[in-house]
């Protein structure tokens, strides 16, 4: 049976490469039109390799392709690419921007149009590509995806009532905010702060495109942080091998940010 497949322009987001047989690669887009596909990049290790700077990590651009329904597409020529250099060359950029990818790829399935979420990802990605604080992005991020793996929670008004006057706290039991008049409903209750409980309700609708300025003070930073590594480990059991080396990174930043001073 012969696959559908067409030749035609699109748009996309390099979400990873790798290897496949000695000269080529895999290329998975994130694109405009189709959603996620995969690519076939014949002898792409090739010295000389006329499509090299057009299929690095943290690439985007426009590009002509046959495009298959299903299946391994093919990248035909490169029409205008560029790299997000900030990211390229930074490893904590490139971690957090890495997490968010890898997200994108596990929360949706391949060949669905995602023009919503191609606009969201490069809009996450300039903001980080610009300097703006990464952790706060991929949060935002982060709670946008949640209802793509089927994790809904309640966060603008309380999940028994509905109130909205009234401090909050989340609850994992009930699926999002509850009342302070409700409190008492749920003993493991997560004890948010409510600056917390604020910029999760904030991030939950927030518009990439108005965000300019991110500061977030460092302890609610942390405790958002806790936050969703408890939501995505109890609730939706997503754990991408770059989530745990961001981790491991975020471990080492004090270290890399504050040497050890030596008196000597």
């Amino acid at each position: 049976m012969t696959m559908a497949h067409h030749v035609t322009d699109f748009h996309g987001i390099l979400l990873f490469r790798r290897d496949y047989a000695e000269r080529d690669y895999l290329v998975k887009f994130l694109t405009q039109e189709f959603g996620k596909k995969m690519f076939l990049v014949r002898g792409a290790k090739k010295r000389g390799f006329k499509m090299t700077a057009d299929i690095l990590p943290f690439t985007v651009g426009s590009y002509m392709g046959d495009i298959a329904d299903t299946g391994l597409s093919y990248i035909r020529t490169p029409r205008e690419t560029s790299q997000f250099q900030g990211i390229g060359e930074d490893i904590f950029k490139n971690a957090y921007a890495t997490y968010i990818m890898s997200l994108v790829d596990v929360a949706f399935p391949d060949s669905q149009p995602l023009p919503d979420w191609y606009h969201r990802v490069y809009r996450a990605l300039e903001l980080i590509d610009e300097g703006q604080n990464p952790a706060i992005v991929t949060n935002i991020m982060e709670i946008q995806l949640m209802p793509a793996f089927g994790v809904a929670p309640q966060l603008q008004g309380c999940a028994i009532c509905g109130r909205t006057d009234l401090p909050f706290d989340y609850s994992e039991s009930y699926g999002g905010l509850l009342c302070q008049q409700h409190w008492a409903a749920d003993p493991h209750r997560l004890h948010l702060s409510q600056r917390t409980v604020y910029y999760l309700r904030q991030f939950s609708v927030i518009d990439l495109d108005k965000v300019h300025q991110i500061k977030v003070k460092p302890s609610t930073e942390h405790a958002l942080r806790q936050l969703m590594d408890e939501i995505y480990a109890s609730q939706i059991g997503v754990h991408p091998k770059s989530k745990r080396f961001l981790d491991q990174m975020q471990s080492w930043a004090p270290r890399l940010q504050n040497p050890p001073v030596n008196d000597d």
